[in-house]
């Protein structure tokens, strides 16, 4: 099953003309039965896309308003939304746009507890919620529950959850139980001023709590005004037969402005049906014409054309890497994608763009940087425009972006939006000057498509904005062409290639507990999926090991061992499980050294600070390694 759905801006952005008659997925199998989304999802049966109006979405947005009206919500009241991406996120979404509600996404994978944080931290009074996670909200570890007056299930509410929401003081509603409230009990809307708060969305914080990004009306109707005057410099333009493929997650900001920006164009959007490991299922039912992701989504198409290029017999595979040289060869000269090389997309890239539904016009990566080698790739061979770009919830995305067919842009963000003003300021310590030959040094952005403040937090507002000035934290390089190229982070906040954020001095602290550990670094590359670390073991424990394995050897020639090796690992990994750590921030290999770390080879300050940048230089045959093992594993 996947669903799809259109429906108008929130009023602030108008609405008029973005009623169409065209069809929307909803869940309909082929035999014509309609069943719900977790009940495709059960039986295992995945049907056609089908369609609902503009029209019929915004009936559905004004009764899901007035029932928030009639459930005790007003104007300024906070109503989470907790789930996958699917039509009823979005209406919900709308429905407190068009009453003055704010919108505020629920995402568990921020960490433990994160949810019930949230729900009290942002005085949520609603929650709308998917089925299979009312459970979790309505258990006692989610103690910020009883401050809720109703929650509202995307399908179907079970008796027992009901008598579970009552029994905690809140009320349980169905969808069609919302509905059916607001249809009995209309209201008229309450559309926000543009300085009303639109949304609060939370991101992840260095001391472990989530943050919360307050996002006005006016800073998503400049974002989506912005992206018009952007799209007015080429001549592919968006039309209202463009369709979108929504799997990023909608508390995200990157999803979440792309669907505001098709909402105002009139196009379709498609949400994928749950399983991102079935993804090319939906894309191929779907066919979009735009897709968007982080660089690991498009690590693995990368993958998975490579993988069919090398099963290819000797004959084809020359064939294939010789169009993909002479294409490349006239795009470098400055022709276009399209008109590069029309046979060799006939004869051999025609099929990669099958793979991606055969209508795909747009593919745009964002969330981390995109290796430049996987960009010229798919430059190359999807027979599309592919493109990435740059920004943070702070900035709605789309701080930068790179024009399509401009071959000297590879590798990089691009150019500032029109919207925003970008600057570079020194980081004297990390040796980046704005003014000197290759100018560098910390982002910074202003304009009036920015967030107004952290929820609650004054004081890291303060820290972050100055005279009004965003410090992302993030380093830039401006190259002689003016374009934006990130090349490092200024805090020790690392974004994987997936588009997790990973705090690694917390980290450092957390397997620094173990007792084989005497000092750790550990390493994320934003074009890898994984973390490695640097590990000098704990001396006594490494000479207990050594006894219990019957082993006699000098502390230096035990650190040599792959023995070691892999029992230092097995203990990272014990220590991230008993610490709840997420996936992603397991340490996937380790590179033993034996010596500490010290001021006279510039890996520590005086005041034994990492000096990362000069951890990297040092290790870096090490760190490569670690990675090429990795890679090995994986095939």
């Amino acid at each position: 099953m996947a669903s799809l759905l259109l429906i108008p801006t929130s009023p602030l952005l108008g609405t008029s003309s973005a009623i169409r008659r065209k069809s929307i997925p909803g869940t309909r199998c082929s035999d014509g039965v309609e069943l719900s989304m977790e009940s495709r999802r059960l039986i295992g049966q995945v049907g056609p896309y089908v369609w609902k109006t503009y029209k019929e979405a915004y009936e559905e947005v004004l009764r899901i308003g007035s029932a928030l009206r009639a459930a005790g919500a007003e104007p300024g009241s906070r109503v989470g939304i907790y789930g996958v991406n699917c039509p009823q996120w979005i209406i919900a979404m709308e429905a407190c746009a068009a009453h003055s509600l704010i919108c505020v996404p629920l995402y568990d994978t921020l960490g433990p507890g994160a949810v019930d944080y949230i729900v009290n931290h942002a005085d949520i009074d609603v929650v709308f919620v998917q089925d299979k996670k009312i459970q979790g909200l309505l258990s006692p570890e989610c103690k910020s529950v009883k401050r809720l007056k109703a929650i509202v299930s995307f399908t179907d509410v079970s008796a027992e959850q009901s008598h579970k929401a009552s029994h905690t003081g809140l009320k349980a509603y169905s969808w069609d139980d919302f509905l059916l409230l607001g249809r009995e009990r209309p209201e008229e809307i309450r559309p926000p001023e543009p300085c009303n708060v639109c949304t609060i969305m939370y991101t992840s914080g260095t001391s472990g709590e989530p943050k919360g990004v307050v996002l006005t009306h006016e800073a998503v109707a400049v974002f989506v005004r912005g992206v018009d005057l952007f799209m007015d410099q080429f001549d592919d333009k968006m039309t209202t037969d463009d369709v979108y493929l929504s799997f990023l997650p909608l508390a995200h900001i990157l999803d979440r402005m792309n669907e505001e920006y098709f909402f105002r164009k009139g196009a379709a959007i498609g949400y994928y049906h749950g399983d991102l490991n079935a993804l090319r299922d939906d894309i191929q039912e779907l066919k979009p014409t735009y897709i968007a992701g982080v660089p690991r989504v498009f690590e693995r198409i990368h993958e998975g054309i490579q993988k069919a290029v090398q099963e290819l017999n000797p004959r084809r595979r020359f064939i294939f890497n010789s169009l993909y040289k002479y294409k490349l060869k006239w795009m470098n000269r400055g022709y276009s994608q399209k008109n590069a090389s029309p046979m060799a997309d006939l004869i051999a890239f025609r099929k990669v763009k099958d793979r991606l539904g055969g209508r795909i016009r747009l593919l745009v990566s964002g969330g981390a940087p995109l290796s430049p080698e996987i960009e010229e790739f798919l430059r190359v061979t999807c027979c599309c425009f592919v493109t990435q770009g740059y920004g943070l919830t702070e900035t709605l995305g789309g701080t930068a972006v790179g024009h399509p067919d401009e071959m000297c842009m590879l590798g990089t963000v691009g150019v500032p939006s029109v919207y925003n003003e970008l600057r570079l300021e020194e980081v004297p310590e990390m040796g980046y000057d704005p003014l000197g030959d290759n100018p560098s040094g910390e982002i910074c952005i202003r304009g009036k498509c920015l967030f107004t403040g952290y929820y609650k937090n004054p004081e890291l507002t303060r820290e972050v904005m100055k005279d009004g000035w965003f410090h992302t934290g993030d380093i830039g390089q401006i190259l002689p062409n003016g374009v934006l190229k990130v090349i490092d982070r200024k805090k020790n906040l690392i974004k994987l290639s997936q588009g997790e954020y990973v705090a690694l001095e917390h980290l450092e602290n957390v397997f620094g507990q173990n007792p084989v550990v005497e000092d750790i670094w550990v390493y994320g590359d934003s074009f890898k999926s994984k973390l490695v670390a640097v590990v000098v073991p704990n001396p006594e424990s490494v000479e207990l090991w050594a006894k219990a394995n019957g082993l006699s050897k000098g502390f230096d020639e035990l650190c040599s061992l792959p023995e070691l090796r892999q029992h230092i690992l097995s203990e990272l990994k014990s220590t991230a499980e008993k610490n709840m750590l997420r996936g992603f921030e397991h340490i996937k290999a380790v590179a033993v050294e034996a010596i500490l770390f010290d001021v006279e080879r510039d890996l520590v300050t005086a005041t034994l600070k990492k000096r990362r940048n000069y951890l990297l230089n040092y290790y870096q045959a090490k760190i490569d390694e670690m990675y090429r093992e990795l890679a090995a594993a994986t095939r």
